[in-house]
């Protein structure tokens, strides 16, 4: 995933769902049941968070 990739939420209430859109012409899809929605994004904000507390490593990728 990059920064550039387009990103499209879609509120499922029938469901009690939401979708995750990743792409354009054939997306993957991510579902996620309401319920489950604060543990991903308290699993986003960690890992940001731990990324954000790391130095960048310097050389890059081989």
């Amino acid at each position: 995933m990059t920064a550039d990739l387009p990103i499209r939420p879609v509120a499922l209430p029938f469901a009690d769902r939401v979708e995750l859109r990743f792409g354009k012409a054939f997306p993957a899809v991510l579902v996620v049941d309401r319920g489950a929605l604060p543990r991903l994004m308290a699993a986003l904000a960690e890992a940001q968070s731990a990324l954000e507390s790391k130095e960048p490593e310097s050389g890059g990728m081989l």
